[in-house]
């Protein structure tokens, strides 16, 4: 298993895994990344400066990945980080995490995301890696179903 950036082979792979996750969490509804223009090409779409996205690989298969990209001025925002249900809870998803916390502290003074209530081991992972809840979005990302929101500062 390991981590590299996203090619364009990869953009079918990790766009199904996207939205097998929001499937099963009911969030396959407008307002959320399901609907997202750039799902389907997210190669093209994180080779805009400051941005990156990586894919967890094995055997060329893609089980999961992680983006960050602009948000605000000196703040990121922490994109599309969603595993195969077949490698769930077994620490990648902190691989991942590591990762992009790593590209940002180089690039940003914060990180931003934006989460829903019902995607507890998701907002787990983000409490562990100290990221602080917010009561209000920090501006809007286009996720506008989105009820949790949480900022790291570097």
């Amino acid at each position: 298993m390991h981590i590299r950036p996203i090619q364009e082979k990869d953009n079918a792979a990790i766009a199904n895994i996207i939205r097998e996750n929001l499937e099963y969490y009911h969030l396959d509804v407008p307002g959320t990344a399901y609907f997202d223009s750039e799902l389907d090409q997210l190669s093209h779409f994180y080779s805009l400066p400051n941005a990156a996205y990586w894919v967890l690989v094995e055997n060329e298969q893609v089980l999961g990945g992680v983006g960050v990209a602009p948000f605000k001025e000196h703040v990121a925002e922490l994109q599309k980080l969603y595993l195969s249900h077949t490698v769930k809870g077994k620490g990648y998803g902190q691989q991942l995490m590591t990762q992009a916390l790593e590209f940002a502290k180089v690039h940003y003074q914060g990180i931003y995301l934006e989460t829903f209530s019902t995607m507890d081991k998701a907002i787990h992972l983000y409490e562990k890696n100290h990221f602080e809840k917010l009561t209000i979005p920090l501006g809007s990302s286009g996720h506008d179903t989105m009820d949790c929101w949480y900022l790291k500062q570097f």
